[in-house]
């Protein structure tokens, strides 16, 4: 059965070393001392390396059953949840106001990624709960916020999101769940929604339903949106449970992954509801909830990556097979264990690079919402915005490749069930599809984030990756060589291709189109190439200043030069696939293909 190890002392390298975070003037930083971060690590490691991975196998096995309108979830995952409660876990980054402990974003963040890893199906329960909370905490009423989110920052309440209808994905303008205004300020909600994650499960007292609908009378298409709140128990004034809505799980998908979480069919016959935020503007309160989730998303990708690269890792420790083409290394040995090989240890490198850069993108990027939501920060929220596809479309579909990576390693083991490797690779793949596919992000990081404020944001990273080499560079002709080189000559590579977009795109808009997704690529290479350089450097500033932990810091180095001498390259390519346009890409008729 594969194991899960978290990756405490890394994740308090980034913290420190990398992000410096008690130096930064957001409000709650200087409290992030690394004895305080250390304790709440170690504890969410416990819970998540002894309770949670344990069920992951059991959840995918078990999967979740419907029974006479009742969702059982696999077995232990309800104990499980009263643990994760019970430890404040899904709150952690709520308001105190509400029952939350108010820690920052990239503590819940570093948090996050250890639950997603040890158990991706289990933490969707508590992350869409995460999300619904906080869309009713940016858009609800005072009213509202008191009556929902005590019992759900607490996950004795979870959340959804409800969007997707069977004729209707990404084009949401096409929704036909109708919301009917009533004479006391309700409203009836009648339609179908597909897709809901955690839609309908055992684990919690009530759950309430975030639901898109339109309000009849309203304008066309998208415009005519608006969010409801929608519980499954009706809420009296005094917060108790009341009647049972008009909301019924219809049935559960069957997947390919994520077997634990129950996706569901959901049905509202005239069900109660209650408009949050203002009508005819539900995307903007949505886009709270699926911005968020996007990031999470993201760190989806990194989490399965990692906890296949550990199983892998040590698969090629054990695994004896052939000899080392330089000679025996395990003489007594009736072979050498794969790791001698350079083919796996390219791979495992990939995967090892791939996973550590990540990480420190995801939490550099929580540290830009703490920025903007505790300090008001513009240009932080900015930046977040354009990087978010990124985030969620590049970390996922990479993530992705590293499970199967992982995966290859086990040979013709990885391909059976009992293994495990199957399920990381499984699991990853979802999350290249849900919450905007991949192509999705790749279109609106082209089409709409670049050009937004006028480009400001792009501009300003451009700027961060130019002043950071410039103030770095001259130090350490190596260190030069390795990582300031390479991290200028992307970054050039990301400028040209946004240059021909703006040279192409306005007389062919396909031109951008056709590059979106390699665009996205090559500007998340460009910034984990960022990372990387950072981690480069704070690696050798540890090493200088304390050497006690060479071995950790000098592997730092050592991945890192990997990842700018082998991954970073890529962004050449990306560059030449969009300067080719799109002419090859739209020859075919549509009747040739």
């Amino acid at each position: 059965m594969p194991t899960y190890t978290p990756p405490t002392k890394d994740l308090q390298f980034v913290l420190h070393d990398v992000l410096k975070v008690t130096e930064a003037d957001t409000p709650g930083y200087a409290d992030l001392e690394p004895e305080f971060t250390g304790a709440i690590l170690e504890e969410a490691g416990k819970l998540t390396s002894e309770v949670l991975a344990p069920l992951n196998v059991t959840g995918d096995k078990e999967g979740c059953r419907l029974e006479n309108g009742v969702v059982y979830t696999p077995a232990g995952f309800k104990e499980a949840f009263e643990k994760v409660k019970e430890g404040g876990w899904p709150g952690l980054d709520m308001p105190e106001q509400y029952g939350g402990q108010n820690m920052p974003a990239v503590i819940g963040s570093a948090v996050g990624e250890m639950f997603s890893a040890s158990n991706m199906a289990f933490t969707m329960y508590q992350g869409l709960t995460h999300g619904a909370a906080s869309a009713i905490l940016a858009h609800g009423t005072d009213a509202q916020k008191d009556k929902y989110l005590p019992k759900m920052v607490s996950c004795e309440w979870t959340g959804t999101m409800n969007l997707t209808e069977p004729h209707c994905g990404t084009d949401l303008g096409l929704m036909r769940t109708k919301a009917v205004p009533q004479d006391d300020g309700s409203y009836k909600i009648t339609g179908q929604k597909i897709f809901i994650s955690s839609g309908e499960h055992d684990m919690a007292d009530n759950i309430i339903h975030l639901v898109l609908a339109k309000i009849e009378g309203g304008p066309e298409g998208i415009k005519g949106v608006s969010l409801f709140i929608v519980p499954k128990f009706n809420v009296e004034e005094d917060g108790a449970i009341g009647s049972r809505n008009s909301v019924a799980v219809g049935s559960i998908e069957d997947k390919m992954g994520i077997h634990g979480n129950s996706t569901c069919v959901m049905n509202y016959d005239e069900a109660t509801g209650y408009l949050l935020g203002e009508e005819h503007k539900g995307m903007r309160a949505m886009f709270t909830m699926m911005n968020e989730a996007r990031l999470g998303v993201g760190m989806q990708g990194l989490a399965q990556a990692e906890v296949a690269y550990q199983n892998a890792l040590t698969y090629a420790h054990d695994r004896l097979q052939g000899r080392a083409v330089t000679g025996a290394e395990a003489p007594d040995k009736p072979a050498d264990p794969l790791i001698v090989h350079p083919d796996i240890r390219r791979s495992l490198m990939d995967q090892k690079s791939f996973a550590e850069g990540a990480r420190a993108f995801i939490l550099w990027g929580a540290t830009m919402i703490d920025a903007a939501h505790r300090s008001g920060d513009k240009d932080a929220d900015g930046l977040v915005s354009l990087l978010t596809p990124v985030i969620k479309g590049f970390l996922t579909d990479v993530g992705y490749d590293m499970t199967v990576k992982a995966q290859q390693i086990y040979g013709g083991h990885g391909y059976i069930e009992e293994w495990g490797m199957s399920q990381f690779t499984r699991d990853a793949r979802i999350a290249m599809i849900y919450e905007g596919a991949n192509g999705i992000q790749a279109l609106d990081l082209v089409g709409r984030k670049l050009a937004q404020d006028g480009g400001k944001h792009v501009m300003a990273f451009f700027d961060l990756v130019k002043s950071f080499a410039k103030e770095n560079a001259g130090q350490d002709e190596a260190f030069d060589k390795e990582f300031i080189e390479p991290l200028k000559a992307a970054s050039k590579d990301l400028q040209a291709a946004g240059m021909y977009f703006m040279q192409n795109g306005m007389k062919n808009p396909n031109n951008a189109l056709a590059g979106s997704t390699d665009f996205m690529h090559l500007f998340g290479h460009v910034c984990l190439g960022l990372m990387w350089a950072k981690m480069g450097l704070a690696a050798r500033e540890a090493l200088a200043n304390d050497p006690s932990d060479a071995t950790f810091y000098e592997t730092k180095l050592a991945t890192g030069r990997y990842y700018m001498a082998r991954q970073l390259p890529a962004t050449a390519l990306h560059l030449t696939r969009i300067q080719s346009g799109a002419d090859t890409v739209m020859a075919l008729d549509a009747a040739n293909f």
